[in-house]
């Protein structure tokens, strides 16, 4: 039984993923924004009022967790916005900040306030999205989106790097997708973020520490920068 430590785990992919781990006997801490009752009634330990846009709460979680002795095996950065479909001569830069500030910095935040949590031969897995792929961009729009989630695969690559000099791991990881509050009302074909979280744990479980950084879909499928 490893320990796996998943934000934004109170709802939509966050939520599958935790519950996914659970489920199969790991030991889950499970961050969330809010709070989530449900999981606490199920068994997991349920981190509240953790935003990933600060700092002094992740130090204070990496301190409570230093207390008990807790190493985290494999620590999945899910926290995550999609607010707008922004276009050209309507961009709201405030928003395009807030987007950043989350998708982007929020995965650096998480991991550099639990490093000294992470186990010897830990695994970090960010979750980004396609839409933050240069190689995949034909319709342009979404640029608060595109933006921050290139940006996410960038700290990940830095991250990668960084890590592996402590003999830890980083993959960045697209989920697919997936049918939750961000993607209402939009068009397409949606999978359940059951199945969604089922792939990513997948790709978490292969990630080993000699493997080059790397983009892939929760299917498999490697993906461009």
């Amino acid at each position: 039984m490893g320990v796996y430590l998943v934000t934004g785990a109170e709802k939509g992919i966050g939520r599958a993923l935790a519950l996914n781990l659970h489920e199969r006997g790991e030991s889950v801490i499970a961050v969330c924004l809010n709070d989530s009752d449900e999981l606490r009634q199920m068994g997991l330990q349920v981190e509240p009022n953790i935003d990933v846009t600060r700092s002094a709460p992740l130090r204070a979680l990496a301190e409570r967790l230093g207390a008990a002795g807790t190493k985290i095996d494999v620590l999945i950065s899910n926290a995550g916005i999609f607010r707008v479909v922004d276009t050209l001569g309507e961009i709201d830069y405030e928003e395009m900040r807030a987007h950043f500030e989350i998708n982007a910095l929020g995965h650096l935040r998480v991991t550099e306030a639990l490093m000294e949590c992470l186990s010897e031969n830990a695994k970090v897995g960010l979750i980004t999205s396609r839409f933050g792929s240069l190689g995949e961009n034909s319709s342009g729009r979404c640029y608060a989106y595109r933006v921050s989630k290139a940006a996410a695969n960038m700290v990940g690559i830095n991250l990668w790097h960084d890590l592996k000099k402590r003999g830890q791991t980083v993959v960045m990881l697209h989920p697919g997708m997936v049918a939750t509050d961000m993607s209402a009302g939009s068009t397409g074909d949606f999978i359940q973020p059951e199945e969604a979280a089922a792939g990513l744990v997948r790709q978490l479980d292969a990630a080993k520490l000699e493997d080059q950084p790397e983009f892939r879909h929760a299917n498999d499928q490697l993906l461009p920068w």
